[in-house]
């Protein structure tokens, strides 16, 4: 509790009244005495009058898990059950670092006489791991606005933030890859791939090239070869944990929006009937996964990676992606989620990604930063937005360049905004098994 901005004016008047009439003769000090009893028993009254904060009953319920980026609604029941509430309360929230609730400070206007007050606030998760509320403020008005009563309640609550996999329990990635899957839209795919699946009488609309000219002499009528896209091909996600990938864009760093991907893949690829692999690289080689079987490795990866940050160092290239490139014995799909900042570190990632080129198919993926985009678009016409604009779109320029030099080594780049690089993955990912560049 502390003294509000009223009472401190009363005080500072009483004050100021009570020299003058100290002065004004003897005996008047009765008077100056007076004049601060009655600011003194208008603080009594008001305390008297005002409602309890030990008399609050206070209930608090957060889900036990959610999704990085995502919100998690908190919800809190505050009860005065000898009484009515204050006309307007303010709430603050004790939370660590992972969390941020959305806003920082909430005004609340019960109605008129209510004794309870039920409401959900949204908690934004920021990063993953095992986020805590420790700890709940409110600040209100006295009966007659003397004092600010600011109660407080330890709150023991904590919520387990994870990669996001919504994507995968909602069904979306299971929908992008339906041509890829056994079902009626998989017929568009037979025919396009080089897998057997089976024999069928020839049809007017077929590719007359599919014609099994032997069974055909046999059965005495036309028939033909129907193919798939080929299965079981190998996918080795890699993930730098570099100091770069800590930089966050939007909600949600570099490194969250790349592992939330690389799981949607990873599900995607168990779908598409592939084997899929995790590696992550920073100064060093990191955690390394061999490829399984992609619902089999979901799971992996999602438990592996629970405890996987950016590193504060730089990534070395060279060390992380040579040790991949010994890991694997087998041709594959390697999706190298990183970042470049200088011309140093753009040589040695080409270098590499050129090295694994040569007996696996790279796909690179990048993601641009809106912020350096609306850089580049100029606000005023002032020396230092111009300033700006110019290296803005210099960065951009050289950044393309890096794109367009690794299409032309022949490494595949995916290079999207934050908000869209799950589903042009897997899109991208449906593209080379229906290409069959495996």
């Amino acid at each position: 509790m502390r003294p509000s901005p009223l009472l401190v004016l009363l005080c500072l008047l009483a004050a100021a009244l009570s020299l003058p009439i100290g002065l004004s003769g003897p005996g008047s000090g009765v008077y100056a005495l007076a004049l601060w009893l009655t600011v003194a028993g208008l603080a009594a009254v008001d305390l008297l009058l005002s409602p309890s904060a030990r008399r609050f009953l206070l209930n608090a319920d957060l889900p036990h898990r959610g999704y990085v980026g995502s919100t998690a609604p908190l919800r809190l029941e505050i009860e005065a059950p000898d009484g009515a509430l204050p006309a307007q309360i303010s709430l603050r929230l004790g939370h660590d670092a992972r969390l941020m609730p959305e806003p920082a400070e909430v005004e609340l206007l019960p109605d008129a006489g209510a004794q309870k007050i039920v409401l959900s606030l949204p908690i934004r998760l920021r990063a993953r791991g095992a986020a805590r509320l420790d700890r709940l403020w409110l600040r209100f008005r006295s009966r007659l606005g003397l004092f600010e009563i600011m109660p407080t309640w330890p709150l023991d609550l904590e919520i387990l933030v994870e990669p996001d996999i919504s994507p995968v329990m909602n069904g979306e990635i299971q929908t992008q890859m339906l041509p890829l899957m056994d079902g009626l839209k998989s017929m568009q795919m037979r025919g396009q791939g080089s897998e057997f699946h089976q024999l069928r009488e020839f049809q007017p609309d077929m590719d007359p090239r599919m014609i099994d000219w032997k069974r055909s002499a046999r059965m005495r009528k036309m028939i033909a070869r129907e193919t798939r896209a080929e299965r079981n091909h190998q996918i080795m996600l890699c993930l730098d944990s570099g100091h770069l990938m800590g930089e966050r864009m939007g909600a949600l760093t570099r490194f969250d929006r790349a592992l939330n991907a690389s799981l949607a893949l990873a599900w995607a690829g168990g779908l598409g009937g592939d084997n899929v692999g995790f590696y992550s690289f920073g100064s060093r080689p990191g955690r390394y996964l061999p490829p399984r079987p992609g619902r089999t490795a979901f799971g992996l990866i999602k438990s592996q990676a629970a405890d996987l940050f950016p590193e504060e160092a730089q990534t070395n290239h060279t060390l992380g992606l040579t040790h991949l490139n010994g890991l694997l014995s087998r041709r594959s799909l390697v999706v190298v989620f990183s970042d470049f900042a200088d011309s140093v570190t753009v040589e040695l990632l080409v270098e590499n990604l050129t090295v694994i080129k040569r007996q696996h198919l790279v796909l690179y993926v990048a993601l641009r930063d809106p912020e350096l985009e609306s850089l580049g678009r100029l606000a005023d016409n002032s020396m230092d937005a111009v300033a700006m604009a110019v290296a803005a779109r210099q960065l951009e320029r050289e950044r393309q360049s890096v794109i367009d030099r690794l299409n032309r080594l022949g490494v595949l780049c995916l290079d999207v905004p934050p908000e869209g690089l799950t589903p042009a993955l897997i899109s991208r990912y449906i593209d080379i098994k229906a290409q069959e560049l495996l």
